[in-house]
């Protein structure tokens, strides 16, 4: 019995979300080709999105896109870690994105940075989302600190090159911002294709596929993190490894700063993923 078979009898259904995906992904790459690109994060459903664009380029004999890794200033070494080792396991190329002009500003974590100190497009960024203060502290995961540290940087990589698509790793369970996404979905400012190809995969889809096809992950996950994101809002969910929690009847973010998910329909209409 091969692998899928195994799959499909451990994990009723897995094969047919996998198919999904790599029917989507197929698409994507006939369209965009070279100039699309994969954001990954590091975390779990970023990198088993990878694993799934790897395995469909394999079988179709196509060069795997390059990858784009946001460094919003506060990431876990943990991260780094998994990037670093996944990038030369797979041979991935990734494009690191930063807004060095904000991080050229501040040594730590709540720093304060006066918004005239900043270059013309982040003043102009500020504008854009109708933030007037003359000064504010640093912190990666605030609505300010989300669009200038995550949102700019990628709206500046689109501009400056060649990108018609952007794969993003999001879900529908995952949060209800993002329960209204399609799997491709057309965005302004600037103009580009977002992919979306896991969508329809639930957090147990996610880990069902990393430990049936071995999948690398961060080892975050076994100490209690369920969830990802900057280093200083980002909690342990429990003391077990995330698999083992009660994933079906408890909250997936809930170790994430509170203050972004309760704006992350306003950060996703400014570009944010």
């Amino acid at each position: 019995m091969n692998k899928e078979n195994n799959s499909e009898t451990a994990h009723p259904g897995l094969n047919e979300k996998i198919a999904r995906s790599k029917k989507i992904i197929t698409e994507a790459l006939d369209r965009f080709g070279n100039d699309m690109v994969l954001a990954w994060t590091g975390g779990k459903d970023s990198t088993t999105m990878l694993w799934l664009y790897r395995e469909t380029c394999n079988e179709l004999g196509k060069p795997l896109p390059r990858c784009i890794f946001i460094n919003e200033g506060d990431v876990f070494d943990e991260i780094i870690e998994i990037v670093d080792k996944i990038k030369k396991m797979w041979n991935v190329e990734v494009i690191e994105l930063k807004n060095a002009d904000v991080l050229g500003k501040i040594k730590g974590l709540g720093d304060i940075i006066k918004a005239d100190d900043l270059n013309q497009r982040n003043r102009k960024e500020l504008e854009y989302i109708n933030f007037s203060e003359k000064e504010f502290p640093f912190e990666p995961e605030s609505f300010v600190g989300n669009h200038l540290m995550k949102t700019v940087p990628l709206k500046t990589f689109i501009e400056e090159n060649t990108i018609q698509a952007i794969s993003t790793a999001i879900r529908w369970d995952e949060q209800e911002a993002r329960q209204e996404e399609v799997f491709f979905s057309k965005r302004e400012n600037p103009s580009h294709m977002r992919v979306q190809p896991i969508l329809h995969f639930k957090e147990r889809d996610i880990w069902n596929t990393i430990h049936t096809h071995r999948i690398p992950y961060c080892t975050l996950y076994e100490v209690g993190y369920r969830s990802l994101g900057a280093r200083c809002s980002t909690q342990k969910n429990s003391d077990i490894p995330a698999w083992e929690q009660d994933l079906e009847h408890t909250t997936e973010r809930v170790g994430r700063g509170q203050d972004k998910e309760k704006v992350m329909e306003k950060l996703r209409s400014l570009g944010y993923m």
